[in-house]
This record gives structure tokens, C-alpha cells and sequence, in this order.
């Protein structure tokens, strides 16, 4: 046999144990806050609740998912650089600093059983690297809302419940002028219903990765519009900063993540994570070509 071969068999075997030892004590762990030997003080509330709050009230919202989790812990993803003042604001934030904007994180600390069997062993890993994170960061005093407002599908376990959800994510911004801050490539509720009970929309285009770096030309771009506005905000790790910034301006903006593409896989029943077409769509051209006239004329600045 080949020395090339057997060399990439030993690779792949190393990578194997490798992920089953990490299984194993990410178990251990995960057992011993369940039986109580271990205690973890975080609360938080339901997707409902969440909902709810979001429908009733005219809060703000931030939300966490694993991905600023792992870059508080200092890693770059695959659409932010990572950089120290990033990490800084993400621990200052998820500490709950102001009173009228919720911060969301993963329903994770109690019980796994609502996810997916494919998605507990994911969580249990994240919780055995990042629990610390959370203890260290969170506000002690505060109960914190739930990441899965704007993952309410694909993660679950029961999914009887999704339809119910989404349509009660929709009142969130029924009937309320909502301005859409997004990425090129994101297309929030194009070539879907998930924006048309909203009274219009209008859209700021911003870039597709590292966003931070024009956080104040997108602030400025926010800033023509009359405070009555309701921001959906979908810029990766840089819609916890610009989300802040207009709520301390006295806006109301949504930090609303992949809602839209975990929405299309509810749209499709996907039982796997599947490829949105519309993401490939870049430039006016391949945007009239796709149909979405409309998208474009609800476009309102660019920052590039």
C-alpha cells in the first residue's frame, strides 16, 4: 500500500478518536450539570416567550448564537475577522447592559431533548469549550430570551410546532414600517411571505462579510430615517453593534440572524441544512433575471 495512503488513514483514524474522546467528555460534562453536581445559575426563557415579549413590548433585540460565543473565545468565522474590540463589545453586551434590549442566547444549560439527536451532541461539545463563557460573561441577575426565535426549525426535535411560531414571529412587524439591513447575498422574505404583513419595506444593502468595518457608514445610512422605523437587522457578528447603536438612538432594531433561511427550509421540509438559491444572487442584473423587481426598488442605500 502506498506510504501516501496509509499516512491519510492514519490521519483520518487520529481525527476519529480525537472526536470520540471529545464526545465523551463533552457527555461527562453535560452530565454532571444535569444530576446537580455541577450547578450553572443561567436562565433562559422559552421561544414563546421570547415571541411574546418581542410581539408586546417595543424592546430591542441582540442575539448570540455559538458563533459569538466562539469568537469571544478569540476565533476569526468565516464572515467576520476577528479583532479585539469585537471581542470586547460581544463580553460587554452579553452581560446585559441596558435595560429595553433583550439579549438572546441558546436554551441550552437544562435540557437537550427539544434538539435534534444530531444537534444535542453539537451542543454538548459547544457547552464543554464555551460553558465558561457563558458563566463568566452572563449577567447573574437577568434572564436572558432565546437564540431560536430566529432558528425555530431545523434544530428541533418536534417540529409541530413550527407553523404556529412563525406565523407569530410575523406579527412581530405587522402592519409597522420595517427598514432590512442585510448582506448582498441574504435576500430577507424575497420569493417568500416572511416580510408582507409589514405596512412597506425598504432595504439598506451592506457587505457580505466583515461588515464591522463600515459600521458608520451604515449607522449614517440608518440615520435618515425617522425613528418611528422598525430595523430587521442581518449583518452577522456586526448586527449586535449597529442593533446597539440604534437602540441608543432611540431606534427599534431587531438583531433577526438566519431567520430568513431557516424559514425557506421550513418552506421546503428540509431534514438537512440545503443550499438557498436566492444567496447565489448578486448585482442588479442576475436580481431582475431571478424576478425580484421588487426587491430591487425596495433598495434604498449601498455599502460597499
Amino acid at each position: 500500500m502506498p506510504v501516501r495512503r496509509i499516512d491519510r488513514k492514519v490521519r483520518l483514524f487520529s481525527l476519529n478518536i480525537k472526536r470520540l474522546i471529545k464526545d465523551i467528555l463533552a457527555q461527562i460534562d453535560y452530565s454532571l450539570y444535569r444530576i446537580g453536581i455541577k450547578k450553572c445559575p443561567i436562565k433562559v426563557h422559552t421561544v414563546e416567550e421570547t415571541i411574546d415579549d418581542l410581539i408586546h413590548t417595543n424592546k430591542s433585540m441582540i442575539r448570540y448564537g455559538d458563533g459569538e460565543i466562539t469568537m469571544i473565545r478569540g476565533r476569526s468565522l468565516v464572515l467576520q475577522k476577528v479583532e479585539p474590540e469585537i471581542i470586547e463589545g460581544l463580553k460587554r453586551m452579553l452581560a446585559y447592559e441596558h435595560d429595553g434590549m433583550i439579549v438572546t442566547i441558546p436554551e441550552i444549560f437544562d435540557d437537550l431533548s427539544i434538539y435534534r439527536k444530531e444537534s444535542r451532541q453539537f451542543w454538548k461539545d459547544h457547552l464543554l469549550f464555551s460553558r465558561k463563557v457563558y458563566e463568566k460573561y452572563c449577567a447573574p441577575d437577568k434572564e436572558y430570551y432565546n437564540t431560536s426565535v430566529s432558528r425555530f426549525y431545523y434544530y428541533m426535535s418536534d417540529k409541530s410546532q413550527c407553523a404556529g411560531l412563525i406565523e407569530n414571529i410575523k406579527l412581530i412587524w405587522k402592519d409597522k414600517d420595517v427598514v432590512v439591513v442585510e448582506g448582498e447575498r441574504t435576500h430577507n422574505g424575497v420569493g417568500n411571505d416572511l416580510l408582507d404583513g409589514a405596512r412597506t419595506v425598504e432595504r439598506i444593502i451592506g457587505p457580505s462579510s466583515d461588515a464591522y468595518a463600515k459600521l458608520d457608514e451604515i449607522m449614517e445610512c440608518c440615520r435618515e430615517y425617522p425613528k418611528d422605523r422598525l430595523f430587521l437587522v442581518s449583518l452577522g457578528v456586526a448586527a449586535k453593534f449597529l442593533t446597539e447603536r440604534l437602540f441608543l438612538e432611540g431606534f427599534r432594531s431587531l438583531d433577526i440572524g438566519h431567520l430568513d433561511m431557516e424559514y425557506e427550509w421550513y418552506l421546503h421540509h428540509a431534514d438537512k441544512k440545503e443550499k438557498v438559491p436566492k444567496h447565489d444572487i448578486i448585482g442588479e442584473k442576475a436580481n431582475l433575471e431571478a424576478g425580484y423587481d421588487r426587491y430591487l426598488s425596495q433598495i434604498k442605500k449601498r455599502v460597499k
